[in-house]
């Protein structure tokens, strides 16, 4: 290692040296007759001439042609200086091509081998006015261009917190900001960082970055998620760590790609929807034959049965309990052909059958089903039915259907999340012009629309969902709607107009 050079052993000519190479104009006026004997190269650089023509030169010279510049205050100020030790005043000098130099002009006694001299240090204040003017217009020009550019930057400390940011970026993360500054507040604080579509932390973000690495920023306004998309960036040679963060909106962009997986499940569930149809069409087909030959058959039973009613081979009381059995078996076989009948006018668009029936009669027939299902799980079934008939004109066995669907969905619910004592209330009533129907659990809540799910996601569904029964409703011009319940839970429910 080199040893260093204390001050004391330095010569004359490395003391002559430093000021030479200094960046400030020194002139060496001589104390007795106040000519210039030396000056550094800086003085000749700014006043424009030679060494050996400067020191021709008197102060008059070198000075603003105006008064308080002559020669007499020129020199009253170097006498200043050898009977006080200094002097300081603001000089104007002037080059040889004219130009005039705002300086603050330092005077300083100085003791010399050769005896007293007058050291003069004139420092360039427009120079530095000019310097700080630049600055302070770059400083204005950069505050507009973040005042009124759409670039969503911003600058981050090694800890996550703002240190600087574009409008348009706090207009992003703070959008309520007010008196308070966000400038010092963590990213972490107003956004969700993800990469790669995964969640992460500033701290895995500035581990990562060398010196750029992707970001996306997740913004929760009001229940509206915001996407911003970029790249942040590690900024070299400062004392603090920074990071540069670029972004840009990808909000519509993540919107269009959610609505193309929106309609890919809808072509999706059309494609399902036709094939069922065609399912469904042939397999009514086929069951209606069978079900009308089991229908003539029992006929041809119970017919048979009561020619022998009351003799040797057959009993009154016998062919009786015969014959109440048979006809509930045909009862349900017609049942069994009305649904076939009805699914094959629904799947083919053909003008379904209306009735005009009261819902709670409907309900009455589903219970014994709601029941079943409802039994084995432990959950209750609690109905409340209308003191009065609600008359509604629709198809009857499908808005059974679509009863039993929402009554099994809140069963299921009810058992999912641990509590099959509370029941599940079912009610009807007359409002506003329509029949309504709703079933109410006290389950953990929704926060989607499940109206716009085509298939359902139970192992033992049907496979549709809820958007069969959608269908079904508001093919009968009525409402289907789902909302959350006082108290937590869900209340599903429809309306059919009154008749």
């Amino acid at each position: 290692m080199t040893d260093v050079v204390p001050c004391a052993a330095l010569t004359a000519d490395d003391h002559l040296a430093l000021l030479e190479a200094g960046d400030t104009c020194i002139l060496l006026h001589d104390a007795e007759s106040l000519q210039i004997v030396w000056a550094n190269p800086a003085a000749c650089r700014m006043l424009e001439v030679e060494l050996a023509e400067l020191l021709q030169l008197r102060a008059n010279h070198i000075s603003k042609p105006a008064r308080e510049y002559d020669r007499v205050v020129a020199r009253a100020l170097l006498n200043q200086a050898l009977d006080r030790g200094a002097a300081r005043v603001e000089w104007h000098l002037r080059s040889k091509s004219g130009r005039v130099f705002r300086c603050d002009a330092f005077a300083t006694r100085v003791e010399l081998s050769q005896g007293p001299a007058v050291m003069v240090q004139y420092r360039d204040i427009e120079r530095e006015l000019s310097t700080e003017r630049a600055e302070r217009l770059t400083e204005t020009h950069v505050g507009m261009l973040t005042q009124h550019t759409s670039t969503i930057a911003l600058t981050v400390a090694q800890d996550g917190s703002i240190q600087a940011a574009t409008d348009t970026a706090l207009g992003y993360l703070f959008p309520d900001r007010t008196t308070v500054s966000p400038i010092g507040r963590t990213l972490m604080s107003c956004t969700q960082i993800r990469v790669n579509g995964q969640p992460s932390t500033w701290s895995e973000v500035v581990a990562a970055t060398s010196p750029l690495h992707p970001l996306q920023l997740l913004i929760d306004r009001d229940g509206t998620p915001i996407w911003l998309e970029g790249s942040v960036e590690r900024l070299p040679e400062l004392a603090a760590q920074r990071y540069l963060i670029i972004l840009h909106d990808i909000t519509d962009r993540i919107r269009e790609e959610e609505v193309r997986e929106l309609a890919l499940h809808q072509e999706n569930y059309l494609a399902r929807y036709n094939a069922m149809g065609d399912m469904a069409m042939a397999i009514a087909h086929e069951l209606g034959q069978p079900l009308a030959a089991a229908d003539n058959f029992i006929t041809g039973v119970r017919g048979f049965s009561r020619s022998l009613a009351g003799t040797e081979r057959l009993d009154a009381d016998t062919c009786s309990d015969i014959d109440s059995g048979l006809e509930l078996a045909s009862k349900q076989i017609a049942r069994a052909a009305t649904i076939v009948n009805t699914v094959r006018a629904y799947v083919g668009h053909l003008e379904h059958v209306e009735q005009v029936v009261d819902l709670n009669d409907v309900v009455r027939e589903c219970l014994p089903f709601m029941q079943l299902r409802s039994g084995p799980t432990g959950v209750p079934i609690e109905v409340r039915l209308s003191e009065q008939p609600v008359w509604v004109r629709c198809e009857r066995v499908l808005v059974g259907q679509v009863m039993l669907n929402l009554c099994f969905n809140a069963v299921d619910e009810m058992v999912a999340c641990g509590d099959t004592a509370t029941p599940v209330v079912i009610t009807t009533s007359n409002t506003g012009g329509e029949g309504i129907f709703t079933v109410d659990d006290q389950g953990r809540g929704l926060n989607r629309d499940p109206f716009h799910e085509s298939f359902t996601e139970k192992a033992h569904g049907s496979g549709i969902g809820l958007a069969l029964s959608y269908r079904i409703i508001t093919r009968q011009h009525g409402t289907i709607w789902n909302r959350p319940r006082a108290g937590g839970g869900t209340v599903f429910g429809f309306g059919l107009p009154s008749q």
